[in-house]
C-alpha cells in the first residue's frame, strides 16, 4: 500500500514548537521582531470576496515587486509555498530518475530528505574539521545545493567559491539564501554570469513571516520556466501574496529588524566567548557555538531544556560539541545567559 521509498524515509525533523509564557525560544531561528506593520494593514484589506477567489496563480503582483527589487524580469522569479517547496521543485525538474543531488554535510536537513522522496542518489561533501569547504575539481552531480551563509555553521561561502561551484558543477546550482539578510554579501551579481544558477529567498527570517510558508527562486528564463511547468496550480495563497507584497515594499523595516539582529549576535558572541564557548563568526540570525572544554553539549542542551530555554542540539560528528543558538532580542539573550550560567 505504501510506497517502499517512503516506507524507509528518514522524515525531516523540524525544530520543537513549545508554548507557554515560560518558553524561551531560540531553536528555529524565528525572527524575534513582529514583520512590518504595512503588512497587517494589507491583511486587513482582505475581503470576503477576494477569499472566495482562486488566487493570483504566477503571484504576478508579488513576482514583479521582487523582480523589481532584485534588478531582473518578472520571468526570472517563481513565487513559492515557502522556500521548501522550491527546492523540491527543483528535485522534480532537473534530475532525471536516478539522478544525483549534492551538497555539502553539516548543512540544511531537508535536501536529503527531498532526495530521498524523489528516489534520486545522494551525494554529499564533507567540510573541513573547521566548517569550511574547498571546491572539488568536479562536482558530478545535477542538482547541487550550497546552503549560503551555512546551518547550522552561520558560515559563509566567499563569492569566488559560489562561482567556481557554478563552473565545476555538471548541473544547476541552488544558493540556498535563506539567512542572507543577516550576511555581509549575496550570490545575486553570479546570475549574470551562471547560466546554471538559481538562487532561493525566504520570507520567514528576515521578514518575520515563517508563519505565511512563502518564498522564491530567481534565476534565468529557461530555468524558472521549467519550474512553472510543475510547480501546483495555485501554489502560494492571497494572504501570503498580499502580506509578503507589502513586506517588500517596506525594505526599511526588514532592514532596521536585521540590524538589529546583528547588533544583539555581535554582543551575545562575545558573552559566549567570556564564557568559554568557541563562537564562529555567524553571518546568519543564530549562533554555532562550540562548549566550553570539559563540557558535555547534550547535557548543556537538556539542562537549558529542563529551564525551558530551548536551543537546538544536533548529535552526532561533527557537530556534537556545538549549540546552534538563535539571537533573540536583548531582552531575551538577557535570560538566556542567567539561565545558562546556572546551568554552567
Amino acid at each position: 500500500m505504501i510506497r517502499g521509498s517512503v516506507r524507509k524515509l528518514h522524515a525531516y525533523v523540524p525544530g520543537e514548537q513549545p508554548e507557554g509564557a515560560e518558553v524561551l525560544k531560540l531553536n528555529t531561528n524565528e525572527n524575534p521582531y513582529p514583520p512590518s506593520p504595512k503588512v497587517f494593514e494589507a491583511l486587513g484589506g482582505v475581503s470576503g470576496d477576494l477569499l472566495r477567489r482562486y488566487p493570483q496563480p504566477t503571484a504576478k503582483d508579488l513576482c514583479a515587486a521582487i523582480a523589481d527589487l532584485h534588478g531582473v524580469g518578472p520571468k526570472n522569479v517563481l513565487v513559492c509555498n515557502g522556500s521548501d517547496e522550491g527546492l523540491a521543485l527543483c528535485t522534480r525538474a532537473f534530475c532525471e530518475h536516478g539522478g544525483r543531488v549534492g551538497w555539502v554535510t553539516p548543512s540544511y536537513s531537508l535536501y536529503p530528505v527531498l532526495t530521498d522522496i524523489a528516489e534520486l542518489t545522494q551525494v554529499t561533501y564533507p567540510l573541513s574539521d573547521d566548517f569550511t569547504w574547498e571546491v572539488p575539481e568536479a562536482l558530478d552531480v545535477d542538482l547541487f545545493f550550497l546552503t549560503q551563509p551555512n546551518a547550522p555553521t552561520s558560515l559563509a561561502l566567499p563569492l569566488e567559491k559560489i562561482a567556481l561551484a557554478a563552473d565545476r558543477c555538471s548541473g544547476v546550482v541552488v544558493v540556498d539564501e535563506a539567512y542572507v539578510d543577516f550576511a555581509e554579501f549575496s550570490a545575486l551579481p553570479l546570475l549574470q554570469e551562471k547560466d546554471n544558477l538559481l538562487i532561493s529567498r525566504t520570507f520567514s527570517k528576515s521578514y518575520s513571516l515563517a508563519g505565511l510558508r512563502t518564498g522564491y527562486l530567481l534565476g534565468p528564463e529557461d530555468l524558472i520556466g521549467a519550474l512553472y511547468k510543475i510547480k501546483d496550480s495555485y501554489n502560494t495563497d492571497v494572504l501570503a501574496q498580499k502580506a509578503a507584497l507589502a513586506a517588500v515594499r517596506d525594505q526599511g523595516w526588514m532592514r532596521t529588524n536585521a540590524d538589529l539582529v546583528k547588533g544583539t549576535r555581535a554582543a551575545a558572541a562575545r558573552e559566549l566567548a567570556r564564557r568559554g564557548f568557541e563562537v564562529l563568526p555567524s553571518q546568519t540570525n543564530f549562533l554555532f557555538a562550540k562548549v566550553p572544554e570539559g563540557r558535555d553539549a547534550a547535557a548543556v542542551f537538556g539542562a537549558l531544556r529542563e529551564r525551558q530555554v530551548f536551543v537546538r542540539y544536533f548529535p552526532g560528528a561533527p557537530t556534537a560539541d556545538y549549540l546552534r543558538i538563535t539571537v533573540g532580542t536583548d531582552a531575551q539573550m538577557d535570560r538566556f545567559f542567567e539561565e545558562l550560567d546556572r546551568v554552567l
